[in-house]
């Protein structure tokens, strides 16, 4: 899927504005600017993945496809949207933000991550035998 349209391009920023705006209103109606620590969390959260993702083994072993310094990397991140999802919820469960702002926070910085995930998946560079 390397050859992406403009189509998905501009669905994809939409998503992602959409996503923004749902976390700035989360913090704007009630005045809280925490839940904005959710959208850090989730921009931040592939960054490990993309790190260690060329820390791969050799190319001649099959048994196993993964390799400790990319399990390391999909840990971090596992726990970086971990983070994401439990952040808001802890906050209003200690009534520092509203259950609105929880609930439009979770759901902006879901859809900031699904873009982020979405954009990775779709223009990701295919190795070739020829490299």
């Amino acid at each position: 899927m390397a050859h992406a349209g403009i189509k998905t391009v501009i669905l994809l920023s939409f998503v992602l504005a959409v996503g923004f705006l749902l976390v700035i209103l989360s913090c704007a109606l009630w005045g809280n600017w925490l839940p904005l620590l959710v959208a850090l969390t989730f921009v931040l959260a592939p960054l490990p993945n993309a790190l260690f993702a060329r820390c791969g083994g050799d190319d001649f072993s099959t048994e196993y496809d993964g390799s400790g310094p990319v399990d390391l990397g999909r840990f971090i991140t596992a726990s970086v949207v971990v983070t994401g999802f439990a952040l808001p919820l802890v906050l209003a469960h200690s009534e520092i933000i509203a259950p609105g702002a929880c609930a439009m926070s979770i759901a902006g910085g879901s859809l900031v991550y699904g873009t982020i995930m979405a954009y990775s998946a779709t223009f990701k560079e295919e190795s070739s035998d020829f490299d």
